[in-house]
């Protein structure tokens, strides 16, 4: 498979990466991710030839990440099937995760899409989305 216009790497910048890992790196390794590297000020988790880094060094502003600003609004994953969706859905929220939109959940993106739209204690939205 052709690797030009794959995603490489996705780095977030993050308040606390302890907290951070808490919930996104959990999230990632649920995923099927493996957490290959870690520093002082982030970790890296990779999965096949990407890899998504949690950073929370020097650089980082210290201000509320806001999903609805000009910038990254969310990340979605695969996440297997409708169960598969639901089952992960279920133990984020026993992680730390809060279920968006939950008068539509699951189907928040329309009709004919099944998904999770989660978000972190420091804002990172989620979307965990059924193949088929």
């Amino acid at each position: 498979m052709p690797t030009r216009g794959r995603l490489h790497h996705l780095e977030l910048w993050v308040p606390d990466l302890d907290r951070a890992a808490a919930t996104l790196g959990w999230l990632l390794e649920q995923l099927g991710h493996t957490r290959t590297d870690a520093w002082a000020t982030g970790a890296s988790w990779r999965l096949g030839d990407t890899y998504v880094v949690l950073e929370s060094g020097p650089d980082v502003v210290a201000a509320p990440h806001e999903r609805r600003r000009p910038g990254l609004n969310h990340v979605a994953f695969h996440a297997g099937t409708r169960q598969d969706v639901d089952a992960l859905t279920a133990a984020a929220q026993q992680q730390g995760w809060t279920l968006l939109f939950p008068d539509r959940h699951p189907h928040a993106g329309g009709p004919d899409h099944y998904a999770a739209y989660l978000e972190d204690g420091d804002g990172f939205e989620v979307e965990l989305v059924a193949s088929g």
